[in-house]
């Protein structure tokens, strides 16, 4: 028996089927205009360049390694030292937030060297490691770098199989260098004189530290 609840429930059901064959057509309208639009192939472009937002049809795909976009010049990426201006100050590694950076300093008897900008270089640098699979990334020892030896390159594809090899050296010292930049360091504290003091030998072979005594001042005498 028909009723009116059946027509409802038909009424419904047609409509639904309708409201399906619209919505997957417009759907591939949209898919067929960005099939057409994308018998073009878009040059390779940094989001810098003037004409990024207009070039907006074509293939944006890239036949990477061999095609790649152009990177930002203050792109934070992989970082470098540049070991010849290192003055090995150490501020790098105190600023670090995740500690890592690594180095061993071994301090020299004299200048080694100048860097780039005419500071001089009194230490050595036996090690300097960056573990960069610890680096976040956030640019502040380059920022509390003095000689601005330590900088982030445009380098951001370094992927490996083994976590190790993200470890980067830039420390150039053999180890016979480094042993005998020690060796010269340790005989020189040997020789170094003492500090000056003022001192007084007893009757026997013992150093007896004086101090320097401060004559207390007297008060003025007011006069009757």
């Amino acid at each position: 028996m028909w009723t009116l609840e059946t027509h409802d429930a038909l009424t419904k059901y047609f409509s639904n089927i309708t409201h399906s064959v619209q919505t997957l057509s417009n759907g591939l309208k949209l898919t067929l205009k960005y099939l057409w639009e994308a018998r073009t192939e878009r040059d390779p472009m940094g989001i810098a360049d003037e004409d990024y937002f207009l070039k907006n049809k074509g293939i944006a795909t890239l036949q990477y390694p061999k095609e790649s976009l152009p990177v930002p010049d203050h792109g934070r990426y992989k970082l470098h030292n540049e070991i010849d201006d290192c003055i090995v100050c150490d501020m790098c590694v105190k600023v670090c937030p995740v500690n890592c950076i690594e180095i061993e300093p071994i301090r020299a008897t004299d200048i080694i060297g100048k860097t780039s900008d005419g500071t001089n270089k009194r230490i050595h640098a036996a090690k300097f490691d960056i573990d960069m699979s610890k680096c976040c990334f956030c640019g502040l020892c380059t920022t509390v770098c003095p000689t601005e030896c330590l900088t982030m390159t445009k380098s951001y594809d370094f992927s490996t199989f083994d976590r190790a090899d993200h470890v980067y050296e830039f420390a150039e010292m053999t180890p016979l260098q480094i042993l005998k930049a020690k060796q010269v360091f340790e005989e020189k504290q040997k020789t170094k004189p003492a500090a000056s003091v003022q001192f007084m030998k007893s009757s026997g072979d013992k150093v007896v530290f004086k101090p320097k005594m401060l004559k207390p001042k007297l008060p003025k005498k007011k006069d009757d």
